[in-house]
């Protein structure tokens, strides 16, 4: 089922599929409802899975498209959507910047999520000084390469910054395929120019998440052990003073193990974490 959502400033779309209890999918990058197709086919038979569009991106439009959005921004747009489809809290995966938003989520609107897996955020505020200063100017050196460059010198160092080969990955057969048609690009280019900036600008630090919040932090098992994503869950999982879950695959493990990925995350959701 397909739907859209009026907002302040938007028109979002979204999509729900399955029967059982809600899972909210964010998706990374420019990731929208589509993109993971694979994973929600393997979650459709325990739960009703939600995705949506980001402001910006694929059918999600903005009344004004030049308009800043940030994360605050997008969390609200998150919670319409969850608000539109049930009345009780959810449990979430947020995926990279999806999992940014899904912290966002929980701190502003802490009723609407009950537990989030939050696999790789890129979350800058809960790196050490070190850390946080070398994503900064990683994240600015792409963000410079798409507007010397274009988006595709861009999404090399996207993928080099994110330990991505995508000329070598191991992949489960038969995995959907999403080539950078029109509407792909449109959304990276919005994600390189719009969405990088707004995660530069995101204020939140490990401090301002919720006491009691469930929270499970998570990782590739073949991601880089140095990628700021990665050491960002890591401070989390040291916050909440427990072990980062693995997950199969890397970064995008999500995309290129969809089946042993749902697998797994149905086993970590039996677990309760909960923030000191």
């Amino acid at each position: 089922m397909s739907e859209h959502v009026e907002v302040d400033g938007a028109r979002i779309h979204y999509q729900v599929a399955g029967h059982g209890p809600v899972l909210v999918v964010g998706q990374s990058g420019d990731g929208d409802a589509d993109r993971t197709t694979d994973l929600v086919e393997h979650l459709t038979g325990r739960f009703t899975v939600i995705t949506w569009d980001r402001r910006g991106l694929s059918r999600s439009v903005a009344d004004d498209p030049d308009a800043p959005v940030g994360l605050p921004e997008h969390a609200a747009d998150a919670a319409a959507v969850i608000r539109r489809v049930t009345d009780g809290p959810v449990t979430m995966l947020g995926l990279s910047l999806g999992a940014a938003i899904g912290l966002r989520l929980l701190t502003t609107y802490p009723s609407i999520v009950s537990k989030l897996v939050a696999h790789e955020p890129i979350a800058l505020g809960f790196l050490d000084p070190g850390d946080d200063a070398r994503a900064r100017r990683e994240l600015g050196e792409v963000m410079a390469t798409h507007r010397v460059a274009g988006w595709r010198a861009a999404a090399a160092r996207v993928a080099a910054v994110l330990g991505i080969d995508p000329r070598d990955q191991e992949t489960e057969p038969g995995i959907t395929a999403f080539p950078f048609d029109d509407r792909r690009t449109a959304g990276f280019e919005y994600f390189l120019s719009r969405d990088l900036d707004a995660v530069l600008r995101d204020d939140l630090r490990l401090p301002d998440l919720p006491a009691g919040a469930r929270i499970i932090p998570a990782v590739g098992e073949r991601s880089p052990r140095d990628g700021f994503d990665y050491r960002a869950a890591l401070r989390l999982a040291e916050h909440i003073g427990v072990p980062a879950e693995h997950f199969p695959g890397g970064h995008n493990g999500n995309l290129t193990h969809p089946r042993a990925f749902a697998e797994r995350l149905v086993g970590v959701l039996g677990a309760t974490t909960v923030c000191a």
